[in-house]
């Protein structure tokens, strides 16, 4: 109970600070950076594996949340309208650039369950055991690279940024049953290229 009283205090919060961004109030646009500028350059630097073009994306994103703070309504949150900007940034990107690169990714996906599990790190990790885990990770950064943009895209929103289909459905801007059952193809996809290495993941 109490978590969802500190939850809705957190988003009236967010609207105040929104509504004196609306009118100007340079603060508050700092503000609303300081509380998203690590997971806007994470989600951008998972997607292209450079931090340069990172960075570029995630200062250009916030850049049309200041010239376009206006056009939100607040129809959906104000982390969904965020995401879809730097969305939308990282495929105009692509389109310009057919660099192919990959993605590191610190969880892995659970073929059984197409869950993600984080890796739970031995503080004195057994050598094996590390290069285990790094091959993991490559295997999977490998396979996750070859899959379609928007498939891509949706893996990362779901598995590594937590959001929920209706978010990623208001992002993208597809239906929600799109989004489910391009997640499933991409999920089946996965587990087609890492059928190989089963072994290896399930060590």
């Amino acid at each position: 109970m109490q978590q969802q009283s500190d939850a809705a205090a957190g988003r009236q919060n967010e609207r105040a600070i929104i509504e004196r961004c609306k009118q100007g109030d340079l603060s508050a646009f700092d503000e609303l950076v300081r509380r998203y500028e690590k997971h806007v350059f994470n989600f951008a630097f998972r997607m292209t594996q450079n931090h340069d073009d990172a960075a570029d994306i995630s200062s250009d994103a916030f850049m049309k949340v200041y010239n376009g703070i206006h056009s939100f309504r607040g129809d959906a949150n104000f982390s969904t309208w965020l995401f879809r900007i730097v969305t939308n940034l990282y495929l105009d990107s692509r389109k310009k650039s057919k660099a192919h690169m990959n993605i590191p990714l610190d969880e892995y996906i659970d073929l059984e369950e197409s869950s993600v599990a984080r890796q739970i790190e031995d503080p004195l990790p057994l050598p094996q055991a590390q290069i285990e885990s790094n091959e993991r990770v490559d295997m999977l950064s490998e396979a996750i690279n070859e899959l379609p943009e928007y498939q891509r895209v949706m893996v990362l929103l779901y598995h590594t940024q937590g959001k929920s289909y209706e978010e990623i459905a208001e992002i993208v801007g597809l239906p929600i049953g799109t989004v489910k059952s391009r997640l499933n193809r991409a999920r089946l996809a996965l587990k087609k290229r890492l059928e190989p290495m089963r072994e290896l993941f399930d060590a």
